[in-house]
Order: structure tokens, then C-alpha cells, then sequence
């Protein structure tokens, strides 16, 4: 008999195909308008918007050195699902942009739209006990070695990511990013239950 609290390899399999594509939808968007977001993503998208190396190849190598710091806190299964995950959505990112084009889309709207399939993607992936990698990752250890809230870390983080952007990017830019970080966030705090599924 199936275990109603475990989901089945099937169910895990369509979870993070989902997961991984509506965060490569979502990064194609966020990349058409100029815009960034916050953690690993975040970083990804800055150095691809300085070197003119695309999102994908960035993303997956960002994303390599985190997968050690995964295995040790979240174990095997979450670190293969995590790296399924980002190798999947760093090659759908690539290809999406061939198969979606935007004749218009507003920067607000585009930030909200970013940040909503974000955090459904994110959804996804943690319901299925996967991530998309990197800073999350960190600020658990951290937070198991010092007691310093993993939150905080992350917005930290975050606060440093986009003081970076400042330096590159227009302040109205930095404004509609911010805008699309806060809805993914907002979609996460308000649907994601930790006492039930694993997020980082």
C-alpha cells in the first residue's frame, strides 16, 4: 500500500520536471527584462549579465561547489534531486528562450509574473525534497554551527546581491528586481509548510 505521507518515484519525477521548468519559464522572463533576484539565481544572473556567458552554464557551475555542503546536511536523496533539478532548469534556460519571445511585457508585470512561477517552481521542488541549491544550503549549516537564523543569512545575502546591482544596473531596474524578490518570497511564506516539507 502506498504511503500517503511519501511520494512515489513517478510523482518525485514530475514534481522537479515541473519545478525546473517553471523556474527556467521564470529566469526567461526575469533575463528578457534586465532584471535580477536574489540568492544563487541572483548571483548566477549578475555574472552572466557581466561576462555575456549565458544563465544556464553560470547557474549549474555556481551551483557545483554547494552540492558536497547538501549531501552533508540534507543527505543523497536531496542532494540528487537538487542536482537533477538545477542541471535541468540550466538547460531548459537555454532552449526556453527559443520556444518563448515577449512583444511586450511591462516591467511590473514581468516582475510579479517572475517572482509567482518562481515560487510556484520552488514549491514544486520542496515538496518533492529537492532545491535549486546554494546560499539555502549554507545558511542551515550555519544556523546548525551558530544559531544564527538561516532567514538571515539569506537576506544578507540577498542585501549584499543587490548592493552589487546598484553598481551595474539602474536604480528603476533594481526597484522592479526587488519587487519580483518580494513576490517570491511572499508565495513561499505564505504556501510553503515547513513542519511538513524540506526548503532551503
Amino acid at each position: 500500500m502506498t504511503d500517503p505521507h511519501q511520494h512515489s518515484l513517478t510523482e518525485d519525477a514530475q514534481g522537479i520536471v515541473y519545478g525546473a521548468g517553471m523556474a527556467a519559464f521564470a529566469i526567461t522572463i526575469l533575463t528578457h527584462l534586465g532584471l535580477i533576484t536574489g540568492q544563487t539565481a541572483g548571483l548566477a544572473v549578475l555574472i552572466s549579465y557581466a561576462t555575456g556567458y549565458g544563465f544556464g552554464p553560470v547557474f549549474f557551475a555556481v551551483n557545483l561547489p554547494f552540492y558536497w555542503l547538501g549531501y552533508r546536511r540534507m543527505g543523497l536523496g536531496f542532494t540528487l534531486k537538487t542536482f537533477a533539478s538545477v542541471a535541468l532548469m540550466s538547460g531548459l534556460s537555454l532552449m526556453m528562450p527559443t520556444w518563448v519571445q515577449f512583444q511586450s511585457l511591462t516591467p511590473g508585470v514581468g516582475a510579479i509574473l517572475f517572482g509567482a512561477i518562481s515560487g510556484s517552481a520552488l514549491l514544486a521542488l520542496f515538496r518533492h525534497g529537492a532545491s535549486l541549491g546554494g546560499i539555502g544550503i549554507v545558511a542551515l549549516i550555519l544556523q546548525d554551527k551558530t544559531g544564527f537564523r538561516a532567514g538571515n543569512t539569506q537576506l544578507l545575502f540577498d542585501a549584499a546581491l543587490f548592493a552589487v546591482a546598484l553598481t551595474m544596473l539602474p536604480l528603476p531596474t533594481i526597484a522592479y528586481s526587488a519587487l519580483g524578490a518580494l513576490t517570491v518570497n511572499l508565495v513561499i511564506a505564505i504556501n510553503h509548510r515547513r513542519d511538513r516539507y524540506i526548503a532551503t
